[in-house]
């Protein structure tokens, strides 16, 4: 850390640079804000032109400091992105009446404001789509049978279980359509509270009516509805918690982001889980990502089964998945095989969708492309990261740009 020495007399005064606690009480005022919500711009700019501030501040003692001409370009970055100006009021500067114990983000950086420094929690992404295909916690990429009803997450905090029925008589491959998600009960933040989703009933409400858990405007736990019986997201501010539950065609997806230490807080009996450590071997269809493909380019239809759309040979596979997917990764290949599989065209859309969603929740952009050539532990980088680490101000660009 650079130090910045004036003279008077013969006393000298160190002032440091205070850009660590610029960025931290920038996240403090910022951690209780919910970006779906009312007024939530308004906030947003206040807290950006405080944190603006603080750097004008600091900014003598941090000449040459990486992180903090980094966080000045993120300010910039945020400002114009949200439409902010520059002259306004501003939020306060006493961040710490602000923690919420019933907000994570809030709470944890509580608990490390009162350590030595701020470590941003890990978070980790989980994601269920098509014949099904899932991606785990350690950004495992597989694809399965499990039919009947897995634990996807089974821990001290929430419960997630999937129904999968077969797709298509005489083949193996199945996919979703039961979803049944339980948030556990959490010291007075919320009571228990349970979802339910089948196919063509895709609630906007949990089990007992309701569409929130906890007291006052700032629910810990809520479902927001993004289409209409096809989209909603519940929020569970509480365990720093989102899931995304999609219905297209007639099955369902999934996809879920949680941090790591809860997502790991769980007995030895609740180890069955495919988020945490994938699908048994019996249960597996793909061979270290690599999809089984028909040797003559399609899959017949079972004489039971008449679908009510064309098959299709892999050459029409692929262009109708490269449509939607140009990059020939898992999910590219995954739309490929449940074409050919189902012949099925939604199957197309959710393989998309499930993109998207890995996308939007995912926490490390440069891990979201896995190719089938290495197998599962080839994740090809879109970036590099620089040597010295700028943790905190990269997460406030991910958060909120």
């Amino acid at each position: 850390m650079l130090l910045l020495t004036t003279e008077k007399g013969d006393c000298q005064q160190q002032v440091q640079c205070r850009i660590q606690k610029c960025t931290t009480d920038f996240v403090l005022l910022t951690s209780h804000l919910n970006s779906g919500s009312d007024g939530f711009d308004s906030e947003f700019c206040k807290a950006l032109r405080a944190y603006a501030g603080c750097t004008q501040r600091t900014s003598k003692a941090c000449r040459g400091v990486l992180a903090f001409h980094s966080a000045v370009q993120g300010i910039g970055d945020l400002m114009n992105h949200r439409n902010c100006s520059r002259d306004g009021p501003t939020s306060s500067t006493n961040p710490e009446v602000l923690h919420d114990p019933c907000n994570y983000h809030s709470r944890t950086g509580a608990r490390e404001q009162r350590g030595v420094e701020l470590v941003q929690p890990t978070y980790l992404f989980c994601g269920l789509f098509g014949d099904p295909h899932l991606r785990t916690f350690k950004d495992q990429f597989q694809t399965c049978k499990v039919g009947g009803a897995w634990p996807l997450i089974d821990n001290n905090y929430l419960t997630v279980q999937v129904t999968n029925v077969q797709v298509v008589p005489g083949s193996s491959a199945t996919a979703t359509n039961k979803v049944t998600i339980i948030f556990k009960s959490y010291q007075g933040c919320t009571d228990q509270k349970v979802y339910q989703a089948v196919t063509d009933d895709l609630p906007a409400a949990f089990v007992d009516g309701t569409t929130s858990g906890g007291d006052g405007d700032a629910k810990s736990l809520r479902i927001v509805e993004r289409a209409g019986g096809k989209h909603v997201e519940m929020h569970a501010k509480y365990i720093g918690t989102t899931v995304y539950v999609r219905q297209l065609g007639h099955y369902l997806t999934l996809a879920i982001r949680m941090p790591e230490e809860l997502a790991m807080a769980y007995e030895e009996s609740q180890d069955l889980q495919l988020c945490v450590n994938g699908c048994p071997l019996s249960e597996r269809i793909d061979n270290a990502g690599h999809l089984p493909v028909p040797v003559m380019g399609y899959v017949a239809p079972h004489p039971a089964f008449t679908p009510s759309w064309p098959a299709f040979t892999k050459e029409a596979a692929t262009t109708k998945c490269l449509e939607k997917m140009p990059v020939k990764d898992l999910y590219f290949h995954s739309c490929v095989f449940d074409l050919l599989t189902t012949g099925d065209v939604n199957f197309t859309i959710a393989a998309h969708r499930a993109l998207e969603d890995l996308e939007a929740l995912h926490p490390k952009k440069e891990r979201w492309r896995i190719f089938p050539s290495s197998g599962n532990d080839a994740i090809c980088k879109s970036g590099t990261l620089p040597a010295i680490s700028l943790g905190l101000v990269c997460f406030i660009l991910v958060a909120f740009l």
